[in-house]
């Protein structure tokens, strides 16, 4: 007696597979989209970088020592550049990751002069952050942050959510932004 399904069974179970899988893909990439629609939502305010500075983001951070750190243009030899970033020091400082309220935001200097709203950036400061801050590495948007920068020590995760960035809307570098 032969135990083994026919191929017409095989050919169902593969189908309704598929279908099943067809159905719940675009439902989490569709929820993905709505939070960043609510991301951009959020943030669209800061295109003009003054309403950036009136809601307490600056050039660069001031660390533990009193030092103003990252208040150039960020680039990458090989990846491209992040540009300049404008912190909330207080949303750095308060250990929390709120995706509506991103730490940093990321800006291009434009041909005219002008700054141009680029990415958002979260930020939670690591254990061997200045001043520390947590252990275990925060998540946001579903992903677990990461340490870029060992010498900062701060957990962060980009969203180019204002750019096109052809290395991914969640790397790091974009080579697309050109720092002057």
């Amino acid at each position: 007696m032969n135990h083994r399904p026919k191929t017409s069974t095989k050919r169902q179970i593969v189908t309704v597979g598929i279908l099943l899988t067809a159905l719940l893909v675009p439902t989490a990439a569709s929820a993905r989209q709505d939070e960043l629609a609510e991301i951009r939502r959020a943030t669209a305010q800061y295109h003009q970088v003054d309403a950036a500075i009136a809601a307490g983001y600056e050039l660069g951070y001031v660390n533990g020592d009193g030092v103003r750190i990252i208040s150039g243009c960020i680039s990458h030899p090989t990846s491209g550049a992040m540009g300049y970033h404008y912190f909330n020091k207080a949303l750095i400082d308060d250990l929390v990751v709120d995706p509506l309220t991103p730490e940093g935001l990321l800006y291009e200097r434009g041909p005219n002069g002008k700054l141009k709203l680029m990415a958002v950036e979260y930020i939670v400061p690591g254990a061997g952050a200045n001043p520390p801050g947590v252990s275990e590495p925060p998540t946001v948007l579903g992903m677990e942050m990461h340490i870029l920068v060992p010498a900062v020590g701060w957990y962060i995760q980009h969203a180019w959510i204002w750019s096109t960035n052809p290395a991914g809307i969640f790397t790091d570098w974009s080579p697309d932004v050109v720092c002057p």
